[in-house]
């Protein structure tokens, strides 16, 4: 890799820390306007003042703003991330336990919405044929329609309770890939359309371009041209694409986490904002940036090798 690859990377890299820092401060100062209170939710509304008080004090939330705001910069710069105020456990383990299984959702589902738009983008480029164009973009809308968690939910229904194929319910004993077979699938379900209308637009693009012509002109197969060059071109698009829904993937993989309930990094997102667990949200927000951040890295990198002058550009 040559040296000025790595001062790209170096640069890119140098994004996590603003990104980091606007998360984390974000996250800090909405936590303290929504309403609750954690120690009421730990002790319950039945607890005493004093006891209140003294949870109070000891989580040092009766600190000045701006003393806990300090101090929670300082914790993460120096990787204490505190105690979870619900499972009592530490927030990095809780996090290192599940964080295995939301990045093989989203690699997952990423890799679906792959397999389900190189076909149908093949299909429709090289086709020419109106029915067929017609048919792909009726089913990309009705994909794209539907959300999320009501496709999880069919899915869920269909194959895993009616048919058996895939087992239910929580991922125990180690990360059981099957169980995040149809919560990926309904992610990728709703990111596939866009990267059809993306690739199927830059094959069309590819297909009727000059170099195509002049590769069937030197008596190259049609599958060569397609594949070793119309392919390659015009998925250079689509990656971009496929990084620009990064935002979407982390979404749905919050979502149909809760569906399906597997034990990732969105279920234990969504029960500590229900348990006003600070220490928790706070954290998974700021990885949740950094997860962003890295796969944008890993975009440009895969741009960059499918077309060598935008790495010379970047």
């Amino acid at each position: 890799m040559s040296g000025s690859k790595w001062l790209y990377i170096g640069k890119r890299l140098l994004l996590l820390i603003p990104t980091v820092w606007g998360c984390a401060t974000l996250t800090f100062f909405l936590l303290k306007l929504t309403p609750g209170d954690p120690a009421v939710q730990a002790l319950g509304p039945k607890a005493s003042k004093q006891a209140l008080a003294a949870l109070r004090d000891s989580w040092g939330l009766n600190d000045p703003l701006w003393q806990q705001y300090l101090r929670f910069l300082g914790d993460l710069c120096t990787g204490n991330l505190g105690t979870s105020y619900s499972a009592k456990a530490p927030v990095a383990e809780l996090i290192a336990t599940r964080l295995p299984v939301t990045l093989i959702i989203m690699v997952l589902a990423a890799a679906f919405a792959v397999i389900i738009a190189l076909p149908l983008s093949v299909w429709v480029a090289t086709s020419g044929n109106r029915v067929v164009t017609e048919f792909v973009r009726i089913l990309n809308a009705v994909a794209q329609g539907w959300p999320t968690f009501f496709l999880g939910a069919i899915l869920l229904q269909v194959f895993a309770i009616q048919l058996g194929w895939f087992p239910i319910g929580s991922v125990s004993g180690g990360v059981d890939v099957a169980a995040l077979v149809l919560p990926s699938l309904a992610v990728a379900v709703s990111i596939a359309p866009i990267i059809v209308r993306s690739l199927t637009q830059s094959l069309q693009d590819s297909v009727n371009s000059e170099y195509v012509n002049f590769g069937k002109a030197k008596g190259l197969s049609y599958r060569k041209v397609l594949f070793g060059y119309a392919l390659r071109n015009g998925s250079i698009s689509a990656v971009s694409v496929l990084g620009i829904q990064v935002g979407f993937l982390v979404g749905g993989t919050l979502v149909v986490e809760n569906v399906f309930a597997v034990p990732g990094l969105g279920q234990l997102l969504m029960d500590s904002v229900m348990k006003r667990d600070l220490p928790v949200v706070q954290t998974l927000t700021v990885v949740f940036g950094i997860i962003v951040v890295l796969v944008y890295l890993i975009t440009d990198l895969v741009y960059g090798a499918l077309d060598p002058r935008a790495a010379k550009r970047g």
